[in-house]
């Protein structure tokens, strides 16, 4: 059955010369100029007249979408999710059906054996790390999701510096980047490190990415939409060119994933990196 148009409540009208169609989302009427004799703008000139005829299905390239029937050729032509010309990196099914790698034990050091000095410093960025948590965790804007997400960026900070992958000359590539936060902290823990490239790989578009935020000097931000089944990282011209090491980072992952993520840094397409 055809949706019907959405209906105001039983009290309030639109404004004087304004459009009568009321906008559920908002909960009021459209605010739009009307032309004279007109009950509705231009945006929504048809709507009440046609919502009841038009049907209304999902679009078959992404369903988290619809789109009016009769405009659906239309539509394929230019939806955001329909196949697009593929790139060099592209290698359908390349980290596909690789054996896991034997996991590397982790060498522990107790803080007992630290010199005078080497405790000192490990101090100090405890506290600068903790300061600049705290900042965020205490932010009037977050809820709990926000401030738990904070928390799981924190921790993967940490233990990239416990790596002693932290530093200037690198490309940190995030899989499953989502919105970018996590490489968003990391370019903020690096400060002004020099040479700092970051690429994020996600395989849908993504609203509200905080990619923009970065317009430093130091550190360039490249966006790959891309499954990273058929990613091929030797490929991607920023790391053919420049060379640089290439540390994988990720948060949004699941476990399949993060095995495919194993594969893919350790496999020999690129052991020339």
């Amino acid at each position: 059955m055809a949706a019907s148009v959405p209906m105001p409540p039983a009290t309030g009208f639109p404004a004087e010369g304004r459009c009568s169609y009321y906008v559920e989302k908002k909960k009021r009427f459209c605010r739009m100029v009307v032309a004279a004799g007109k009950r509705f703008c231009g945006e929504h000139a048809g709507a009440a007249e046609e919502e009841d005829t038009r049907k209304r299905i999902l679009c078959p390239l992404d369903p988290k979408h619809t789109v009016y029937e009769d405009q659906l050729a239309k539509h394929l032509k230019k939806c955001n999710s329909r196949e697009k010309p593929k790139p060099d990196f592209f290698i359908q099914d390349i980290n596909a059906g690789l054996k896991d790698e034997t996991e590397i034990p982790e060498q522990l050091v107790p803080i007992s054996s630290l010199s005078e000095e080497q405790l000192e410093k490990l101090i100090k960025k405890l506290r600068k790390a903790s300061e600049a948590l705290q900042d965020a965790l205490n932010d009037p804007k977050n809820g709990d999701s926000a401030t738990k997400h904070l928390k799981q960026q924190a921790s993967i900070l940490g233990n990239i510096e416990k790596l002693k992958l932290l530093g200037p000359r690198r490309c940190f590539v995030e899989f499953g980047a989502g919105k970018g936060k996590l490489s968003h902290w990391v370019d903020i823990a690096l400060k002004d490190a020099e040479k700092v490239h970051f690429i994020l790989v996600e395989k849908v578009t993504t609203r509200f990415k905080v990619d923009g935020k970065h317009r430093k000097k130091n550190s360039v931000f490249e966006r790959l939409q891309i499954d990273i089944q058929h990613l091929c990282l030797s490929k991607i011209p920023l790391l053919r060119e420049r060379k640089l090491p290439v540390v994988g980072i990720g948060k949004h992952l699941c476990g399949v994933a993060t095995g495919v993520i194993g594969d893919i840094m350790w496999a020999k397409n690129i052991s020339g990196l």
